[in-house]
């Protein structure tokens, strides 16, 4: 596991989000030599963490908030599906029939309401709600679509978003390959990976396969969202508290202002969802 408790985000999209904001007072953009999205011009604007305000609240007093939940399954989603589409067709009709009013593409809510119900589950007490996961993916990749990526049917986001290397710089830690490169594609430095942007020493971790397809690919959405749920609700948190969702949301990573956007944007959600 990587070094707690600055472990997914601040070594992924905000260490990025630093970068660039250190690069915009110096005139000067910085940019990965082995960045996989293309454009090489990125304005703050396109940060995902900085196109959602921090809820003025104060974390610890607020428990996760509460949303109209995926439809009860008789079969576990991420189990092979039947004739005629079973659990996972049942999930996208959900997914796609709150969509709109949510503002969050149909694919990425089915994947969390997938591991809203798998994590359901196996930890019951830990009360997990899709609405964390989709605060956290808003923040980390804008759902899957940071810099145009997209969503195919299987889950899988394409191209990978993977994040600067890390080195110490912008806020960062610094931590070496402990991958190979196989995940990020870095052979000195390890790098977040994904759209809920895993370090792959974590994933190595809480690796899942979340849509039963035999791989788990933190590149997959379906995946990505059950490894992150699962992580969540270690050590026996439950995040229907004000104190168990805060130390779920800081464990992700340790800001409170991380937090704070976290809950604005899982707040905006749940409302939405039983609009």
């Amino acid at each position: 596991m990587a070094p707690p408790p600055r472990r997914l985000a601040l070594v992924g999209r905000l260490g990025l989000v630093l970068l660039l904001l250190l690069a915009a007072v110096a005139t000067v953009v910085v940019v990965s030599q082995r960045h996989q999205f293309g454009r090489q011009d990125a304005g703050a604007e396109e940060i995902p963490a900085l196109e959602v305000e921090p809820a003025p609240v104060q974390l610890g007093t607020v428990a996760q908030p509460s949303a109209l939940a995926p439809p009860a399954l008789a079969q576990l989603p991420g189990a092979p599906a039947p004739a005629g589409g079973g659990p996972r067709a049942t999930l996208a009709s959900w997914a796609s029939g709150i969509s709109e009013r949510v503002d969050v593409p149909a694919r990425a809510l089915q994947a969390y309401g997938m591991a809203d119900l798998a994590v359901k589950s196996e930890q019951p007490e830990c009360n997990l709600s899709w609405v964390t996961i989709a605060g956290l993916a808003r923040i980390e990749s804008n759902h899957g679509r940071y810099r145009g990526a997209t969503i195919a049917d299987t889950g899988k986001v394409t191209p990978p978003i993977i994040g600067v290397p890390l080195d110490g710089t912008g806020g960062n830690r610094t931590i070496g390959d402990t991958d190979g490169g196989v995940l990020d594609g870095d052979t000195a430095l390890d790098r977040a990976v994904g759209p809920l942007q895993f370090i792959p020493s974590t994933w190595a971790r809480w690796r899942s396969d979340g849509n039963g397809d035999g791989v788990a690919d933190p590149n997959n959405i379906d995946d990505a969202a059950l490894a992150a749920g699962r992580y969540l609700c270690a050590g026996g948190r439950d995040l229907a508290t004000g104190p168990g969702w805060r130390a779920a949301v800081l464990s992700y990573n340790n800001s409170d202002e991380y937090g704070r956007r976290v809950y604005a944007a899982a707040d905006s959600y749940a409302g939405a969802s039983q609009a």
